[in-house]
């Protein structure tokens, strides 16, 4: 798709605009309720949605079909952000009515340091073709390293700070408690960071790790630059709704791993088989429809299975709970 630089600058500039909006109307710290989370996540996604239609009409089937497929798969992954961003909100002690603004200044930050990745992935995919190969078995790699983590079914671990962020914090120092939404405070006549730039930097800079698969995976549905930045800008925006929707459903998709596994080594083989068909070889490469209802369907599975084991496993442990009852009353 041919992207001209005037394109490029109205996309980020009503990007902009939308982010300004989102932050205006939420710009007052408070509780974010279910139906708020609800009406934003239904909007962004309808943004999105209207996106790729537009895409349909001014650039044909093609780019719009990569960029719906780049969205889901984009979106998917990011659900697993979530996780780890409910571990950096406990970690921190971040207050609830706080938690918002930390979400928007952290996906803007984590957003900006993708789109650092985004130039540079496409900048290495136009000069070295082989570069598919790698991307291709990393995926594969993290397929299968996420169903390990799943079957080990370890307990969940506490967050821990990454090295950057530590020196960080050893470099401005940081003030003992929160100073309601202030970034920088004055303390002992020195500027420190607060709880809350701290918490916001760990937000966007852990999603860095998560980018390491996500940019790779998008990168083998489409190579178009604009179309990657458009599809993780647009799922990226609406998760701190999302954080706030599914929050309490988080721990019931227990099946979600392996659902991104197979996603990803999914990806994974459709890069070496592209990779195969630019170094020549005649080897059927799987096209972008099929792509898009492999994910669609894997996501589907994934979902109803994951609240079906969900419900067996609350149904099995409140059977339990009677039991124990009955044998502590049989015993009194």
């Amino acid at each position: 798709m041919d992207v001209s630089t005037t394109l490029w600058v109205l996309t980020i500039v009503g990007l902009a605009a939308l982010i300004a909006v989102d932050f205006f109307i939420g710009r007052k710290p408070h509780d974010v309720s279910i139906k708020e989370a609800g009406i934003w996540t239904i909007v962004w996604i309808a943004l999105a949605g209207l996106f790729g239609l537009g895409l349909l009409v001014f650039g044909g089937g093609q780019p719009s079909g990569e960029f719906f497929a780049g969205f889901i798969t984009e979106k998917s992954l990011s659900v697993d952000n979530l996780f780890v961003f409910v571990l950096i909100m406990a970690k921190f002690s971040v207050p609830s009515q706080y938690q918002q603004r930390v979400l928007l200044i952290g996906v803007l930050i984590a957003l900006v340091l993708r789109a650092i990745f985004i130039a540079a992935g496409a900048a290495i995919i136009s000069s070295f073709a082989w570069i598919f190969y790698i991307f291709g078995a990393f995926l594969i790699y993290t397929a299968w390293k996420l169903i390990q983590e799943a079957r080990a079914d370890e307990p969940e671990e506490e967050w821990e700070e990454n090295k950057l962020l530590k020196a960080v914090e050893k470099r401005f120092g940081v003030a003992d408690r929160y100073h309601g939404t202030k970034l920088w405070i004055q303390q002992n006549g020195k500027r420190v960071m607060t709880p809350m730039l701290v918490v916001m930097l760990a937000i966007g800079t852990t999603d860095v790790l998560f980018a390491l698969d996500s940019i790779p995976a998008i990168f083998g549905l489409t190579q178009d630059p604009y179309i990657v930045f458009t599809a993780n800008a647009f799922a990226l925006m609406g998760l701190r709704q999302l954080y706030f929707l599914i929050g309490g459903l988080l721990r019931k998709l227990v099946h979600l791993s392996y659902g991104l596994s197979v996603i990803l080594g999914f990806i994974g083989v459709k890069l070496v088989l592209h990779a195969l068909h630019e170094s020549g070889v005649h080897v059927p490469e799987i096209s972008i429809p099929v792509s898009l209802g492999v994910i669609c369907a894997v996501l589907i599975v994934t979902t109803i299975t994951s609240l079906m084991a969900s419900k067996k496993q609350a149904a099995a442990e409140a059977a339990q709970e009677t039991e124990g009852a009955s044998k502590d009353s049989i015993e009194a």
